[in-house]
């Protein structure tokens, strides 16, 4: 499975990118978790606001930081 960050590197990202570190650990799910700073890749990824969850391909939050109950809730549909 292959989750992405999209941020700036702002705190809210880093509070992401944490929550989905712990939310792949406690389902015991192989994850590679990217962080995607670069604001062109972030804009073709169609995020227009930060920072975003993006799991296998597929932004499912944006604007906002999702717990890691939320996350989890993600991992498990696929």
């Amino acid at each position: 499975m292959k989750i992405k960050v999209l941020g700036t590197g702002c705190p809210k990202c880093k509070m992401l990118e944490q929550n989905a570190k712990k939310a792949a650990e406690e389902l015991k799910i192989e994850a590679t978790i990217e962080k995607v700073t670069d604001i062109q890749k972030i804009i073709e990824s169609g995020v227009m606001m930060t920072p975003a969850l993006e799991i296998d391909g597929k932004i499912v939050s944006a604007g906002k930081i999702l717990t890691s109950e939320e996350i989890k809730q993600h991992l498990k549909r696929k």
